[in-house]
């Protein structure tokens, strides 16, 4: 009785498995596999080295300006790289030694039943193949999600960079040193931001983005913007004269002199005045009365 039930089920294996002999002898690679693949190699996850992606790594962090940090972002991505490359072998070998152990009981039972009914070696191998087809889905869902892994670790990683990407403590006193000694119209020229640009190894790019974000938090915020005029105003007095040809003569005068008309003004910003101007185009008032 246990004989046939055997033999009933070797039979049920052997109709669901065989029921595709008119499949093609040849499968094409499937493309999605090789896109995959290409990609795990590229980003050094994949290939012969599994030590890979150093180059990977290297291209993630040469965006940083600073050596030092770009240092700590290198060895911070190759360390996440890393523990996705281990993960990835990891499954990959698990895949394959179950992909093995299942054709290997196929192939076992297949060659058992052939003892009751003819089954040639072409049959078998095109149940192999049919097997690896099956089990190629699996294949393709673990790559996919290991690209994934990566694509999101370089996106955090340039995020990141970005938001971290602040200019030196250099650069940034000298573009507040000429914002507030030209606070009457803080609109460098193009000769002025170039000669920002290199005194503080920027783009003329981003000189022209820190002044536009400079200007809108200095009117958000007006009297955190004064303490920190009155502190550049001191430095320069302190100092004697600016690297901007300012004397501390025209830097006090700036800061007292008188409003201009309504009509000079540019943006909120007044165009022949002063700082104690720019606060009363705006609204605010150094005495601590609002104008109207």
């Amino acid at each position: 009785m246990e004989r046939m039930k055997r033999a009933k089920f070797i039979m049920v294996l052997s109709l669901r498995f065989l029921s595709l002999r008119n499949t093609q002898e040849e499968e094409p690679p499937d493309p999605q596999l090789m896109r995959l693949d290409n990609m795990l190699i590229a980003e050094g996850v994949a290939g012969p080295e599994k030590t890979g992606g150093q180059s990977a790594a290297a291209s993630a962090a040469a965006a940083a300006h600073s050596a030092g940090e770009s240092a700590i972002e290198h060895s911070d991505y190759r360390a996440k790289l890393a523990q996705i490359r281990t993960i990835y072998h990891q499954e990959l070998e698990k895949y394959e030694q179950a992909c093995n152990e299942f054709t290997t009981h196929v192939m076992n039972l297949l060659r058992e039943q052939s003892r009751t009914r003819p089954i040639t070696p072409k049959e078998i191998e095109r149940m192999v193949q049919i097997i690896h087809k099956k089990f190629n889905s699996i294949q393709v869902q673990l790559k996919q999600s290991t690209c994934e892994a990566v694509m999101i670790l370089r996106s955090r990683f340039l995020d990141a960079r970005r938001k971290r990407r602040n200019f030196s403590k250099q650069a940034t006193e000298i573009l507040n040193e000429y914002f507030y000694s030209h606070l009457s119209n803080p609109y460098p020229s193009e000769e002025a931001k170039e000669e920002l640009a290199r005194k503080c190894s920027i783009t003329v790019s981003q000189v022209s983005n820190w002044f536009g974000n400079k200007r809108i938090r200095y009117k958000k915020n007006i009297g955190k913007a004064q303490e920190e005029a009155n502190l550049y105003a001191a430095k320069k007095a302190a100092a004697g004269n600016s690297p901007y040809g300012l004397t501390p003569s025209s830097q006090n005068s700036s800061i007292m002199s008188p409003p201009p008309p309504p009509s000079s003004s540019q943006d909120g910003w007044s165009l022949n005045g002063d700082y104690s101007s720019a606060q009363v185009a705006m609204g605010y008032s150094p005495h601590g009365v609002n104008s109207p």
